[in-house]
């Protein structure tokens, strides 16, 4: 693939608001991906690394009805929550080998990653929306998410 392209696919990313982006020409692949510092990074084959599949367990339960979710919200530490901006599956590490984003008690900035959700093969970083400390992780390693579930108490 040209340089040229691929110039024009990063300009691409950048006036997006996409986490990533592959383009597949024939044999050639590239990936370009955004890290939490705002750069770019220009990734080649291999294939991307997923996590584990998780052994088979209990159904997840049925959200709460409307009367309920307001004594769920009550039983949250006090703080910021962080919700999910899109249905998919929760991920707290980048890679399954490696370590978690963040961990409860953990000091973050505003802007620094928490987690990623995977929703149709792309992966969306979810940063903290305000700085403190992580009070509570809502949601499990590779766990399903819905639209505006709390995942994250930042106080």
């Amino acid at each position: 693939m040209d340089l040229r392209k691929i110039k024009k696919l990063i300009d691409l990313l950048e006036e997006s608001n996409l986490a990533e982006l592959e383009i597949k020409e024939g044999e050639e692949v590239v990936r370009l991906s955004r890290v939490p510092k705002g750069s770019i990074t220009v990734a080649a084959p291999p294939a991307m690394h997923m996590p584990a599949p998780l052994p088979a367990a209990a159904p997840a339960p049925v959200a709460a009805p409307a009367a309920e979710s307001g004594e769920a919200a009550s039983n949250l530490p006090a703080g910021h929550v962080v919700k999910a901006p899109m249905v998919g599956t929760f991920y707290a590490s980048a890679s399954p080998g490696a370590a978690a984003f963040v961990k409860v008690g953990q000091q973050v900035k505003v802007g620094e990653t928490l987690g990623i959700i995977e929703a149709m093969k792309m992966f969306n970083q979810i940063e903290a929306e305000v700085g403190g400390t992580v009070q509570a992780i809502l949601v499990d390693n590779g766990q399903p998410v819905e639209f505006d579930q709390p995942m994250f108490v930042i106080a």
